[in-house]
């Protein structure tokens, strides 16, 4: 049967609304959790909610979207990457540290340097892995302390800067309308080239095969090896992003700014609907569940509840998500 020919007998195929509910009604549930807390926290605030809110929002939930970004990759390509948050704080500072005469282009220029820096790095990372045959999970353990070792050799303590118009990027500029931040933007163009350009093609279902079955995927030609590494560098091109975003919106570099991202990009990836069998997912559900997960610590904030306690209930929060996934896992097997 020709190309043509199966084209047309899958276009004739009435729409099968339980796989569609399979598939997507996990990520769908996320948004609807979503559109719930915006409007909760709408009406929690007693002050007019206007473009300012949603421009907040952007700023905080955007280092951690990222984040979950870069760590969805590595788990559905069957990994795990523990060292996102100090390769963020690593961009962080370099981008702090040597930024701060810099024209708005320079600057540009600057951070796609530091781009591909980072995805040398995450496929440093996935080499050793491969090589070795050491687990993910102590690999990036320890590269976590190489990242975070070399970040605090750059900048022991908070400082540097970044240019005012490269701030405002992230900070204040929108499009079209108030209500559209740049940021916002920046984060689905991201989406858009990074992932969804090789989603459907050879690259992504590559990682998709070797997040499912790794011995499958050899025995029908993907090249195992090369496909885990493309995933930690991938993973290590959203870090940088996150790092850059955290320059952007802070103004400066500190080396303990990625601490609270490896976890938490951890739980936005699993609530996002990403196995942590690997194979499963996207990551559209992650960007949301970023969100979700900013939203949640802004609305206790809000509710006057001691920002201490705040960090402990987005904790529990944290670790109840990774165990619904982990259970997850159990039923599948």
């Amino acid at each position: 049967m020709s190309s043509a020919a199966v084209t047309a007998e899958r276009a004739r195929r009435p729409l099968d609304l339980r796989r569609l509910a399979r598939r997507h009604g996990w990520t769908v549930g996320v948004y609807l959790l979503l559109l719930v807390l915006v409007l909760y926290w709408r009406s929690a605030t007693n002050l007019p909610w206007g473009p300012f809110d949603v421009q907040s929002l952007a700023i905080d939930a955007l280092p951690l979207a990222f984040a979950a970004m870069g760590q969805a990759v590595v788990i559905i390509s069957g990994g795990i990457d523990l060292s996102i948050g100090s390769l963020m704080a690593l961009v962080n500072v370099l981008a702090g540290k040597y930024m701060v005469h810099m024209s708005l282009r320079e600057a540009l220029a600057y951070s796609l340097l530091l781009i591909v820096g980072a995805a040398a790095a995450g496929a440093f990372t996935g080499g050793i892995i491969v090589v070795t045959r050491v687990a993910d999970i102590i690999v990036t353990l320890a590269m976590l302390f190489v990242w975070a070792g070399v970040a605090l050799a750059i900048l022991e303590v908070p400082g540097g800067g970044s240019p005012p118009r490269y701030q405002s990027l992230v900070t204040v500029d929108t499009v079209a309308t108030k209500w559209l931040p740049l940021a916002l933007l920046i984060l689905l163009g991201a989406y858009a080239v990074l992932w969804l350009s090789i989603r459907w093609l050879k690259p992504g279902l590559s990682l998709y095969a070797v997040g499912s079955n790794r011995n499958a995927a050899y025995l029908s030609g993907v090249k195992v090896g090369w496909a885990r590494v493309g995933a930690y560098a991938l993973g290590g091109v959203f870090a940088a992003l996150g790092g850059l975003a955290l320059t952007a919106a802070s103004g400066l570099g500190d080396p303990h700014s990625g601490d609270i991202y490896t976890l938490n990009s951890v739980a936005a990836a699993v609530l996002g609907g990403v196995s942590l069998a690997g194979g499963v997912g996207g990551l559209i559900g992650p960007i949301a569940a970023a969100f979700i997960l900013t939203l949640v610590k802004t609305i206790l904030i809000i509710k006057g509840v001691d920002q201490n306690w705040a960090q402990v209930i987005q904790g529990t929060l944290i670790v109840l998500v990774v165990m619904i996934g982990g259970l997850a896992i159990r039923r599948r097997r």
